[in-house]
């Protein structure tokens, strides 16, 4: 029990390690529209990405997984992509494995800049993953309607994280904008939606 108990507290003080230094240096926030860590994403063609459903939305109404699985679908098929129902399916066989699709723990997202991930967040996306054989995570982190302000007009706003699984790695994070509109303008979430979908995956 005495080396159960060291053993548990190696690996949350090795999880914990991760995540300061994964979160240390550079810019403490998170971007705001226009700005990421990596001004352009990964490449992802040939590569089985695990789309997660959206986490938090503020301020928008509609049906927003399926606009994203739409938007992202009209990018082409040189994407390997694991849309969020196939995911819940598969979660939804091994209720066991405790996976919670729509609440994951991704606060940390909306408050600093992360680079790397530890649990619990980690352990979940593992477990997700090797159900639906992905190397990448999608984590459409937040849908909010940004007000109208000053200098700019109100508009949906998503921010995205991509993750590579097997380290916990970040490899982008954005925000994007869609057209001026508010948050029950259903061409506001869908161009939105598209503007992401050709952030990461562009030139078609």
């Amino acid at each position: 029990m005495r080396f159960a108990r060291s053993l548990r507290s190696i690996r949350l003080a090795a999880a914990l390690a991760i995540v300061a230094g994964g979160c240390a240096g550079g810019d403490p926030r998170p971007p705001e529209v226009g700005e990421a860590p990596s001004s352009v994403p990964p490449s992802l063609v040939s590569r089985r990405v695990m789309v997660l459903p959206v986490q938090d939305v503020v301020g928008v109404s509609g049906r927003v997984d399926d606009e994203l699985a739409f938007a992202l679908a009209g990018r082409g098929d040189e994407v390997l992509w694991i849309p969020v129902d196939r995911v819940r399916a598969a979660v939804g066989r091994a209720p066991a494995m405790e996976i919670p699709l729509d609440a994951l723990p991704v606060e940390q997202f909306l408050q600093i800049e992360v680079r790397r991930i530890g649990d619990p967040l980690y352990g979940i996306l593992r477990r997700a993953a090797a159900l639906v054989d992905a190397e990448v995570a999608l984590i459409p982190v937040q849908l909010r309607a940004r007000p109208d302000e000053a200098e700019r007009p109100g508009a949906v706003e998503v921010r995205v994280a991509l993750i590579q699984v097997l380290t916990g790695r970040v490899l982008w994070y954005g925000v994007e904008q869609g057209r001026a509109g508010d948050g029950t303008d259903p061409a506001a979430l869908a161009s939105a939606m598209e503007t992401m979908a050709r952030r990461l995956v562009p030139g078609m």
